[in-house]
């Protein structure tokens, strides 16, 4: 038996549907009903890191879990593996990120990465490390100004990064969980060659078949943008992430994908045809359908 968390999220929606049929899958999630609308017939248990109780009901009869925390204060991975070490658990799975073994990484997010690492390495399971680079998937935050405008707005946009498919970072999650020969692993996962905001747009271009604006952002510009979203400790962070990509740091490929899985990372052009549809437009905008994801 399986338990994923973040279940909901880009990564571990696709670690649930690629666990093999027949296998015992339990979703741990504070939003059950949203959960349950992803996956229908899927096990699907209330949870939250803060709530001691409920992590030890999600992983009562768990043998693995794969484990996605996404704030960058509090204890979350701490309670986490202090439950599923009282509840017999033999193997976590990790989501981490590649900027940990970026020798200039320094901001908070990426902090709080290597201590959970730490964490893991420490905490007498076995466990292995999963190190995405970017997601492709970032790129459907331009979805909505692609459909009415025809244009992509990014922070340092002809900066390379090896981004990587949510998919392939799935399924090499789904083989530390079902097999064995991962414990002890840090996985550094990445695409099949480094891409520039730029170059995503003009793929994405020819996919849709019209010509795409790129517009480059100050940096004032993406403050502004990420200040919307995040708590300005996070914007700062990422804007600090950014700084690290267009000195280069972020454009190494590895070839962890193919090693682990058998067959090479898919490419971003992969990743946009099968979710095309997203970019295409809304019913409200130009009497057309809805893109989906």
């Amino acid at each position: 038996m399986i338990l994923v968390t973040g279940g909901t999220g880009m990564v571990g929606r696709e670690v649930v549907r690629a666990l093999p049929a027949g296998l015992r899958v339990r979703v741990m999630a504070r939003d059950p009903a949203k959960a349950l609308g992803v996956f229908p017939g899927v096990e699907v248990v209330a949870g939250d890191y803060g709530d001691r109780s409920s992590l030890a009901r999600a992983l009562e009869g768990m043998c693995a879990a794969f484990l996605v925390t996404t704030r960058v204060d509090g204890d979350d991975d701490a309670r986490f593996v202090s439950a599923a070490r009282a509840a017999g658990v033999g193997r976590v799975v990790k989501l981490s990120a590649a900027a940990v073994l970026d020798s200039g990484a320094d901001d908070l997010i990426t902090r709080r990465q290597r201590a959970n690492e730490d964490l893991l390495r420490g905490c007498g399971l076995q466990w292995t490390l999963l190190r995405p680079r970017a997601f492709m998937s970032n790129c459907l935050s331009w979805a909505g100004s692609v459909r009415r405008e025809r244009t992509v707005r990014a922070l340092y946009g002809t900066s390379p990064n090896a981004c990587v498919d949510p998919r392939d970072i799935a399924e090499v999650a789904v083989r530390a969980l079902t097999e064995e020969g991962h414990a002890g692993r840090a996985y550094t996962l990445t695409g099949p060659r480094a891409l520039t905001a730029a170059d995503q747009t003009r793929e994405l271009g020819r996919l849709l078949g019209t010509p795409l604006r790129f517009e480059e952002l100050a940096p004032d510009e993406a403050r502004a943008a990420l200040s919307g979203r995040w708590p300005p400790p996070v914007a700062e962070a990422l804007l600090a992430s950014a700084e690290r990509q267009k000195a280069g740091a972020k454009a190494r490929v590895e070839d962890t994908v193919e090693m682990v899985t058998g067959r090479p990372a898919r490419s971003f052009r992969r990743w946009a045809q099968d979710h095309i549809e997203a970019f295409t437009a809304a019913p409200d905008e130009s009497g057309t359908r809805q893109g989906t994801v």
